[in-house]
């Protein structure tokens, strides 16, 4: 097993379908993280599509998604599920930020949250605009989730780093 991922360490580089819906339309996509570098990005990690925690969380993002473009950041959120659930789940909530699916659970493991029965644990990263970890929060059981406060108050201290 590799050691956990610390704060100032690279992020892997990793790949994974997912989708965002836009105007109605559910858009397929490949999300590469090295092709995101120059933005800061939030990795948000979660159990499952539709479920009560995870579906206020994914909310709370979503509704305030232009908080975090007002810092220039980008989030994604990712679970096991595949991509035709992560289409109905953004369909059914109005979800607008991409879903990727890391239904292997590969990242999770190489990102140390891979979690035996429950899939992974509800995790956050923080990636610099250089790809380094900046801040993560991986919960112990994950019946709550970092805010939206408190995460662009991350981001807005990257300005100052």
């Amino acid at each position: 097993m590799s050691p956990a991922l610390q704060t100032g360490m690279p992020v892997p580089d990793f790949t994974l379908p997912g989708g965002v819906l836009t105007d109605g339309r559910f858009e397929r996509n490949s999300y590469t993280l090295s092709e995101r570098r120059g933005r800061p990005l939030v990795l948000a990690f979660y159990p499952g599509d539709d479920t009560s925690v995870c579906t206020k969380q994914l909310c709370s993002y979503s509704s305030g998604l232009e908080q975090f473009q007002d810092q220039d950041a980008e989030v994604w959120a990712i679970s096991p599920q595949d991509v035709d659930s992560h289409e109905q789940f953004a369909r059914k909530h109005g979800l607008r930020m991409p879903l990727l699916a890391d239904t292997d659970r590969q990242v999770a493991r190489t990102l140390g949250i891979a979690a035996p029965g429950i899939g992974l644990r509800r995790s956050v990263f923080l990636i610099a605009p250089d790809g380094t970890l900046r801040w993560k929060h991986v919960a112990l059981f994950g019946a709550t989730f970092q805010s939206l406060d408190t995460l662009t108050g991350h981001l807005a201290a990257l300005d100052g780093a």
